[in-house]
């Protein structure tokens, strides 16, 4: 796909600057002269329309706590760190799962316009730069928030290396940050897509079908594995397309394309409600919001995208 890349939370070019991670004299002098993004509850900062919301080092609203490297923008020095310990005077109901939260919790500490958003309900209006800091911000610190103890002895571990490794004293083991596979796929027989939905997801969410990549699983297997499990179409020749990090909470996207060799569904009932397939045309009216069953895909989602550029034909 030529404009792979542009997917929303794509790389933008950051200098992640690993080489300085394990200096802890020079990440001292960075955090000092550099900017935090706070996140409460995996809840980026954000300045109203404005993107991100970035603090000093010494900010009252950091609570003490570690701060994780991001990286240079521009020379800038960028880090993350998790206040999720801070208790907002209202606590607002939470979302279901993969779904948006619309709350916005206000710090008193900070201006009135920066609050702590889902970064599900913000990501299309974030630059491609901030994109990227955001998603790795939340990814990592969520993978500290689940990671306290060692996974070989179970005793407490540390972080180092600026926050992107977690040492052992008790058995010297080193952990590292993970990111889970999982495959998406344009499964297309002519001049038809496979769609589905769960039975959690709001009235009209239909999206491409996905799933994790299993160990010693290739992308393609993968794709042709859950494809037929999920709905009983077999497939026959898969291609890679493009790739996202999907930060809810820690995995990267494969897209890939999929030639059905099979039209008939039988549905898991255990992973989907529905399934069905859609015509260009048809597809063409969902995007438009003017399909009388099926709703558009969310804006910044790797589904619209790749649905997106399949409409285009601009998948290459």
């Amino acid at each position: 796909m030529r404009l792979a890349e542009t997917v929303t939370f794509g790389g933008s070019g950051l200098d992640r600057a690993a080489a300085l991670r394990n200096d802890p004299a020079q990440m001292a002098k960075l955090l000092d002269s550099g900017f935090v993004l706070p996140l409460w509850r995996g809840k980026p900062l954000i300045a109203g329309q404005s993107g991100l919301a970035w603090v000093r080092a010494d900010s009252p609203v950091l609570l003490g706590g570690t701060a994780v490297f991001l990286g240079l923008d521009d020379g800038i020095a960028r880090f993350a760190q998790d206040i999720s310990a801070w208790a907002p005077e209202v606590l607002a109901t939470e979302a279901g799962p993969g779904f948006v939260d619309a709350n916005r919790q206000h710090h008193p500490a900070l201006p009135q316009d920066q609050a702590f958003e889902d970064l599900r309900g913000v990501m299309t209006l974030l630059t491609p730069r901030e994109a990227e800091l955001a998603a790795m911000a939340k990814a990592v610190l969520h993978w500290h928030a689940s990671h306290g103890f060692c996974a070989t002895c179970g005793a407490p571990s540390q972080i180092s290396h600026a926050g992107w490794q977690r040492g052992c004293a008790a058995c010297g083991a080193q952990h590292f940050p993970r990111t889970d596979p999982v495959v998406i796929m344009l499964v297309v027989r002519g001049n038809k897509l496979l769609l589905g939905r769960s039975a959690p997801w709001p009235e009209g969410m239909y999206s491409l079908l996905a799933g994790f990549v299993e160990p010693g699983e290739t992308l393609e297997a993968a794709v042709r594995r859950e494809v037929f499990e999920e709905t009983g179409i077999t497939t026959g020749p898969v291609r890679y397309l493009a790739s996202q990090p999907w930060p809810f909470p820690a995995s990267l996207m494969f897209g890939c394309i999929a030639e059905a060799t099979s039209d008939q569904i039988t549905l898991d009932p255990v992973e989907l409600e529905d399934a069905l397939w859609v015509t260009r045309e048809e597809l063409v009216e969902v995007m438009a919001g003017q399909h009388p069953k099926i709703k558009p895909a969310r804006t910044g989602a790797i589904a619209q995208f790749l649905m997106a550029n399949f409409l285009a034909e601009r998948l290459d």
